[in-house]
């Protein structure tokens, strides 16, 4: 059974960091691109970031690059997200997903004083 786990959201304040962690089973997690997406309250989901299946390539929507740091660990079948100097427009949902369309459950990040 092909499943995402997310964890890792929490509130934080202005300024602050989290790291975010997606575990995937029941697929070859290193053949397959992985993305971030997110979805703040009211909106529309928003693309975050995207990472090849190797590594060594990523990429980021312009409003979190240079605060944001996509990568994984093919070993442990693990996608992670550090997120610096968080502002409160990041406050979302988080989800990790693949290209075939299969999604984790979410993790909230708040971000507020």
């Amino acid at each position: 059974q092909v499943q995402l786990v997310e964890s890792g959201g929490g509130l934080v304040q202005p300024g602050g960091s989290l790291r975010l962690s997606c575990t995937a089973s029941g697929f070859i997690f290193s053949n397959f691109v992985m993305s971030w997406v997110r979805q703040a309250p009211g909106k529309g989901l928003e693309w975050v970031s995207d990472i090849n299946g190797g590594g060594s390539s990523t990429y980021y929507v312009d409003s979190v690059k240079g605060r944001f740091t996509i990568s994984r660990d093919n070993a442990k079948n693990t996608l992670y997200l550090q997120m610096n100097s968080l502002k409160p427009e990041d406050t979302a949902v988080y989800y990790c997903t693949t290209p075939a369309g299969v999604w984790g459950q979410g993790t909230q990040v708040t971000v507020s004083s």
